[in-house]
């Protein structure tokens, strides 16, 4: 399953894509019943979807306020419920929410109270649904990426980024995959927020 505003039908008969708007119920709604009617079941859920705008403190605005909430905090609850009833019924399920190294980690450099405020919500969550979940089989992480280069951005909008990670490089989408197969298979590991940005938390 894959979902996002404008995606397109997959080639791939084994993707099932649904348009919409994740802050809406109704998009998580119809997602997790395609997903039911394609697959038949929900065995893991990865809430990636995100929104970032870097701003001083002061200047945003309640536009900026309810498009972050509405995305990082609405469509997490959405779409986490709507899975977990699913998982509940199953007798098992993961769940894995994407937050971020910045909610740790302050960088003057790129204020972002907003992104602190409900991505560090998603890292608490992570651990409270853990502990809820964890006695009827449903596991419950989170990846944090730091500094991750991806095509929404020009690749030479990260020159000389990686000066500022200990691992002397920008991460790839492919570290933050990496870090979700491991969580899909780590059967004994719940409860955790596991950090993929090269070593940025480790110097905090």
């Amino acid at each position: 399953m894959a979902s996002a505003r404008t995606i397109k039908p997959a080639d791939d008969r084994d993707i099932v894509t649904v348009a919409g708007d994740i802050s809406q119920p109704a998009t998580a709604d119809r997602i997790i019943g395609a997903a039911l009617e394609r697959f038949g079941r929900v065995d893991t859920l990865v809430n990636n979807a995100g929104l970032f705008i870097s701003k001083p403190f002061t200047d945003y605005t309640a536009d900026d306020y309810a498009k972050i909430t509405g995305v990082n905090l609405a469509g997490f609850l959405w779409m986490t419920q709507a899975a977990i009833n699913e998982m509940v019924r199953q007798g098992h399920g993961h769940v894995v929410n994407i937050s971020a190294t910045i909610a740790d980690r302050a960088d003057s450099g790129s204020p972002s109270a907003l992104a602190a405020l409900t991505k560090g919500g998603l890292a608490a969550a992570t651990r409270s649904l853990a502990i809820e979940y964890a006695s009827r089989g449903i596991r419950v992480n989170a990846v944090a990426p730091g500094i991750i280069q991806t095509p929404l951005y020009p690749a030479a909008s990260y020159a000389g980024l990686g000066d500022q990670v200990p691992l002397g490089r920008v991460g790839q989408v492919s570290d933050v995959v990496d870090a979700i197969l491991f969580l899909e298979s780590a059967s004994y590991i719940t409860g955790e927020i596991l950090h993929v940005d090269g070593g940025q938390i480790a110097g905090h």
